[in-house]
């Protein structure tokens, strides 16, 4: 039996198929200082993206919360949040409950990367909680057309992976 193709009705959303670890290192853009985010979806409709971050050497993601869960992934290495005492090690799965604030570090001499679906928001907090600035979906779409027109790829090639 042969599956007749058909065309996807006009008001859908492409299908989204890439390579997630690349061999193109300019596909990772810089967050902050040793860390970077390689972006795999970026879904303005629902406010949601999935990137994999990757930490080397050692690195810090400032202390933040989220309104929303966020689903992890360890696919290389480890790395721990300061005020847990568990490690998330290749291989684990983490969820990251709404409202918890945590710092995310990577020891000395390692390297991570992990799989993030995110919805909602990063919101970096100070030492009292208080937000001080955030990341979004719309956040990262600017952080990456900047970039990629930094390193020659062209600010459009974001495109590809906004929903």
């Amino acid at each position: 039996m042969t599956l007749a193709k058909t065309a996807p009705p006009h008001h859908s959303t492409a299908d989204l198929v890439t390579t997630a670890i690349p061999d193109d290192e300019r596909l990772w853009v810089p967050q902050v200082e040793n860390v970077w985010f390689r972006p795999l979806l970026l879904n303005t409709v629902n406010g949601e993206w999935v990137n994999l971050l990757r930490v080397r050497k050692s690195g810090v993601l400032n202390r933040h919360r989220h309104p929303a869960p966020v689903h992890g992934y360890v696919i290389k290495g480890s790395w721990r949040y300061l005020e847990h005492d568990w490690v998330a090690r290749e291989g684990m799965y983490v969820f990251e409950p709404p409202g918890e604030i945590h710092t995310l570090v990577v020891d000395e001499g390692s390297e991570m990367i992990t799989l993030f679906h995110v919805s909602g928001a990063l919101i970096y907090v100070d030492e009292q909680g208080r937000a001080v600035s955030y990341d979004d979906v719309h956040t990262k779409i600017d952080m990456c057309r900047r970039h990629f027109a930094d390193v020659g790829l062209g600010a459009d090639y974001v495109k590809q992976f906004v929903r």
